[in-house]
């Protein structure tokens, strides 16, 4: 338990009774374990919380405070507790498919329900204690996000390499008799749980409503660094028209029997298959938004919008790099933005994915050495853009730990992570709402080729 306060908020309630170095116990009698416990019994308008010095004299703060409202403390850790690891061997983990010596965070595998309901992380429910089901149930934490790959109980164990894996299903069914609301994700690997059995996984989840919200289905992600793993075989694009063809018509039957479609394929799918996105009304609430369902048309949706209400952009020459899978979905924004402002100046760069293998073409998982190699001595105007999935947000570098001020450097061009907004994107490139980019010094790009190539 790691509960010691380190912060306390100017405006929390116990500002003038908790110190530094404190300890949190309980609040209304119920002991705080970690984060979740400290959220949800915190609700209350009226608390009594009791504290414990460093010296282990124990004190009680009788708090009235608005129902909802923090109590504005800062732990040592931000779970109160260690992070729980994936307990599973999955025979698609990405994580098993990178390669050594990329920094140790990135082989971390989280498998912990308290990020799932507040930070929306996935988890296969195959690590929860018996404590930890009936908390879920009693606290009603919800929604739950729920990495499923499959409702067949042994087929899930094969898949997830662990024999407590089948038991999941029936947890989820606990959740959602109980009202436990759970947002749901299927990867699609050729040949294990696709056809049949992802036939019976939808109508297994399907059966679970309104406990199942939505189900998005993604294909597998396969990189070069597959030695000594299980055989996995990519999508063609035949099988991804398959694939949406039957996951289409089930929701299709849900939209009748539900009023939600419930299930959707992620927009990788439709890339690799050819097909176009489907049109805004499809997506409803775009709930599995953040798996990337929908992404791309909410994004053209929002460009074209911004096109319709925009002033003359300012006309200075730029560039826009991508995953491979995206190069013509951004080439038709651009085609748009050009017939409505002939003026600009643009090019848009696929970047293919040598670090992780051509397989990989989205643009979330391109690295900074692929886009310096492959965009050095091209035509990039004075801005470059790319997706802010491409970094890390606090530490501002990609994955294989090149930093943007290192690649702007190696390039000569500013570049703008953009969000994944259409907004945003069209803000950018008009020059309207540009952040605040350090410009390249004179000599940095020979200095960082010289570091790139030790």
């Amino acid at each position: 338990m790691d509960n010691i306060i380190k912060a306390i908020d100017p405006g929390s309630p116990l500002r003038h009774h908790a110190r530094i170095g404190d300890n949190l116990i309980s609040i209304n009698g119920k002991r705080v374990v970690d984060v979740l416990d400290y959220k949800f019994y915190a609700y209350d308008r009226h608390l009594d919380v009791l504290l414990r010095r460093p010296d282990g004299t124990e004190y009680r703060v009788d708090v009235r405070k608005a129902e909802g409202g923090d109590l504005g403390l800062d732990f040592e850790s931000y779970l109160m507790d260690s992070p729980r690891s994936c307990a599973n061997n999955c025979v698609f983990c990405f994580i098993d498919q990178l390669p050594a010596g990329m920094r140790p965070t990135m082989y971390f595998k989280d498998d912990d329900a308290r990020l799932s309901f507040l930070l929306g992380n996935y988890i296969t429910l195959t690590n929860l204690s018996k404590r930890e089901i009936e908390r879920i149930i009693d606290l009603h934490v919800s929604p739950v996000n729920v990495s499923v790959h499959t409702t067949n109980p042994e087929l899930r164990c094969r898949m997830l390499k662990n024999p407590r894996a089948g038991e999941s299903i029936e947890i989820m069914r606990r959740f959602a008799e109980h009202g436990i609301v759970m947002n749901c994700q299927i990867v699609c690997c050729p040949g294990w749980n696709d056809g049949e059995e992802l036939q019976r996984s939808m109508e297994d989840l399907a059966a679970m409503y309104p406990g199942v919200h939505s189900v998005s289905i993604v294909p597998v992600g396969l990189t070069k660094y597959r030695e000594g793993l299980e055989r996995l075989t990519p999508f063609t694009a035949e099988h991804a028209a398959r694939t949406i063809d039957q996951i289409t018509a089930f929701g299709d039957k849900c939209v009748e029997r539900f009023g939600s479609r419930l299930f959707w394929c992620g927009d990788e799918l439709y890339l690799k298959a050819g097909r176009p996105i489907p049109g805004e009304e499809f997506y409803e609430e775009y709930t599995q938004l953040e798996n990337g369902v929908g992404m791309l048309r909410l994004l053209e949706t929002e460009f074209s919008s911004a096109l319709k209400l925009s002033d003359a952009p300012d006309g200075v020459p730029f560039s826009i790099a991508c995953g491979t899978s995206v190069g013509p979905f951004f080439t038709r924004l651009l085609a748009m933005a050009k017939e409505r402002w002939p003026m600009l100046d643009g090019r848009v760069y696929p970047i293919v994915n040598d670090f992780f293998g051509h397989s990989i073409n989205v643009s979330g998982l391109l690295t900074g050495q692929d886009l310096i190699r492959q965009l050095t001595g091209k035509e990039l105007g004075r801005r470059l853009f790319l997706s802010q999935n491409m970094l890390r947000r606090q530490e501002m570098d990609f994955l294989d730990d090149v930093t943007l001020e290192q690649a702007s450097a190696a390039l000569g061009v500013p570049i703008y992570p953009t969000e994944s907004d259409g907004f945003a994107l069209w803000g950018a490139i008009s020059g309207e709402e540009l952040p605040e980019i350090r410009l390249p010094e004179r000599g940095e790009e020979t200095e960082y080729y010289q570091y790139n190539q030790n």
